[in-house]
């Protein structure tokens, strides 16, 4: 498994931080978590085409994290959507269904696929209600964010677990989330002395990566009053199970 940080940034622009976006690729399947401004010309930089997704998972509906789901679908259209050679399957929280059928409402049938390219999912959260694919399975875990907000859990065929938090404050749900997870990609909006209702801080991060033995912690979301603190520190304060690594977009990390 290969997972790269596309976007480790907010809704506040910035030429270094695109918004929320990260890239799976495991065997023959590339799954796109998330889909902030900004994603698709982070795919082209890291070498990858929108033709080439297989999956995209959303973790919740706030623009930030899927702003860019319309153009990638406008995209995909036009100029042939016969570029695509499998369907590509949008998945997550119950309420995906409407929302797709607002941003229809929207931008009518410049959005809409053939039936052939498109599969529209909605995922019921919880460890029984795991997805199993050609190449991974995923379960999804509702979080303390938004009344829609998952956390993902995403395992390779030969067991490599990684897990996005997607936007949350602490919750058991996302240690369960986030067990043994060989990495764990966990917003960290704000530093410890800026907590929002919400979000998490890197030293609660670090708790929640702690409680679930995660092996990687990696802070992503990271608005710009997180470039004032050390926030590594302050998530190795609370977490002492292994790595922490404060995200920037085009980070690779490779698991086996």
């Amino acid at each position: 498994m290969k997972v790269t940080i596309l976007g480790s940034g907010t809704c506040v622009p910035r030429l270094d931080r695109s918004a929320a976006a990260v890239l799976v690729e495991t065997g023959n399947a590339k799954i796109l978590l998330d889909a902030g401004p900004g994603t698709m010309r982070r795919l082209l930089e890291y070498g990858v085409t929108i033709f080439d997704l297989t999956h995209v998972l959303i973790t919740h509906f706030h623009p930030d994290h899927t702003a860019e789901l319309s153009p990638l679908l406008f995209a995909t259209k036009y100029p042939d959507a016969s570029a695509r050679d499998r369907a590509l399957s949008i998945m997550g929280a119950v309420g995906l269904k409407r929302f797709y059928k607002g941003l229809q409402a929207a931008y009518g049938d410049w959005i809409v696929l053939p039936e052939e390219c498109l599969i529209v999912e909605e995922l019921q959260p919880g460890p029984d209600r795991m997805r199993v694919f050609e190449d991974f399975t995923v379960t999804a875990y509702p979080v303390a964010h938004r009344p829609e907000s998952l956390a993902y859990r995403i395992q390779s065929g030969d067991g490599v677990v990684m897990t996005c938090s997607g936007d949350s404050d602490y919750c058991e749900e996302l240690i369960e989330a986030a067990r043994e997870a060989d990495l764990f990609v966990c917003e960290s909006a704000f530093p410890d002395d800026l907590k929002v209702p919400g979000h998490m801080t890197p030293s609660l991060a670090g708790r929640i990566a702690q409680a679930a033995r995660t092996r990687h912690l990696v802070l992503t979301h990271l608005y710009p009053r997180c470039d004032d603190a050390d926030i590594v520190k302050q998530a190795s304060s609370t977490y002492k199970e292994g790595l922490v690594t404060a995200a920037q977009d085009l980070m690779s990390f490779h698991l086996d």
